[in-house]
């Protein structure tokens, strides 16, 4: 049985499952690469509650949460088998390291979750989704994701989904040179997860540059921390995807490595 990295993808926009370019090919290939997983555990911004839930649903649907995009996007679907004993799996873990958690019988997958894996997983793959936790901090999400260590183990690819950078009031839509706030913050993160500075990434919002530019919000944020919990302590991520899009949206991804 094979164990498996940690991943953290940046999802961008919903626009990228009808334009996947570049970083649809790269997600493409990575799930050529890696070897099939009996089943994705993808942790997304897009689906925030007050504590864990998990996605409990044999054949989950495909949400459409977004406002304002082209016709054509909502009438994509994803349609995947579930993991509710996956789910369970999940559930029990956090529960013996004393996080209480739930099981939504109901939730889908959202689009943090279902367009990236629409590129790794064209022909689907059984999946579930985790909730993030926007009222609790990063340290809290690496916990989170020491708990679900064990899963690495059972044939479980952890994939996170946020973005590396993510203030929707600086994008620019018709592209341009990402600023320097942008191409700061993104940089320090490479550089702390590669030196494994736990402590700087854990204090994000007082260590890196321009936290607030960066993520105004933190909830595309919070997924990196479980992935990055998720591989152990002393662990260390390497950048395996760099670039932007609509100017100062990172599009950034890593690969988390047990120490």
């Amino acid at each position: 049985m094979t164990t498996f990295d940690s991943l953290f993808v940046s999802h961008g926009s919903p626009m990228l499952a009808l334009d996947p370019g570049p970083v649809g090919a790269f997600w493409a290939g990575l799930g050529r690469a890696l070897p099939r997983p009996g089943a994705v555990l993808c942790v997304s911004a897009h689906w925030g509650t007050a504590s864990p839930c998990v996605g409990g649903a044999a054949h989950p649907a495909t949400i459409h949460d977004f406002y304002g995009f082209p016709a054509p996007l909502y009438r994509l679907a994803y349609p995947t088998a579930g993991a509710p004993a996956l789910a369970r799996r999940v559930t029990a873990l956090l529960d013996a390291a004393g996080i209480a958690a739930a099981v939504d019988p109901d939730y889908g997958l959202d689009h943090g979750a279902w367009v990236p894996l629409r590129s790794f997983y064209p022909e689907g793959i059984a999946v579930t989704q985790l909730s993030v936790q926007p009222g609790r901090d990063a340290r809290w999400h690496v916990a989170l994701g020491r708990a679900l260590a064990p899963l690495r183990a059972e044939d479980v690819l952890i994939l996170a989904s946020g973005g590396a950078t993510h203030n929707l009031r600086a994008v620019a839509r018709d592209g341009g040179a990402a600023p320097a706030w942008a191409q700061g913050f993104d940089g320090w993160l490479a550089t702390a997860l590669a030196d494994g500075r736990e402590a700087d990434l854990v204090d994000w919002q007082r260590t890196a540059p321009q936290p607030r530019m960066a993520h105004p919000s933190p909830e595309h944020f919070l997924p990196l921390f479980v992935a990055y919990g998720a591989a152990g302590p002393g662990a260390r991520g390497e950048r395996i995807y760099d670039g932007f899009t609509l100017a100062s949206l990172s599009m950034a991804a890593f690969r988390f490595v047990a120490a």
